[in-house]
């Protein structure tokens, strides 16, 4: 069995947050969702739960950080080329997304970072295939 690996974000606004996630072409679980938490289903592997920050609190070991103030950590998601990176942008920031910084073009490594609604930074990355053979 592969192992799934699951992020657990805190989000203010659980509509905004579906909305901005559903926007990237991710899949929403509704059967692990409910009115404080929402499933996001990125791969058969890989999903984001976004949780209110009342139900966030009572799981978390430490005060929620201000995602707009502080960086804890980035989250990368991979894609297939630079078009694919382009188009992940873009619906990231037609969904109440931000760029965060300018492009990243350095040969082999194209990426763009964005941050969801509440300030989650997603880096989008593609890496030409022929430079890590």
């Amino acid at each position: 069995m592969d192992r799934m690996i699951v992020v657990t974000l805190p989000v203010r606004d659980l509509a905004a947050a579906r909305a901005f996630y559903a926007g990237l072409g991710m899949r929403v679980n509704e059967e692990l969702s409910d009115e404080h938490v929402v499933c996001v289903v990125v791969s058969g592997t890989i999903c984001v739960m976004l949780l209110d920050h009342a139900r966030f609190a009572d799981v978390a070991p430490r005060p929620i950080a201000d995602a707009h103030a502080t960086t804890q950590v980035l989250l990368c998601l991979t894609a297939a080329d630079r078009r694919d990176v382009d188009a992940l942008a873009q619906a990231a920031l037609a969904h109440g997304g931000t760029e965060v910084r300018d492009v990243q073009d350095d040969g082999p490594v194209y990426a763009r970072a964005v941050s969801d609604p509440d300030g989650h930074v997603w880096e989008l990355l593609h890496t030409d295939p022929a430079a890590t053979a």
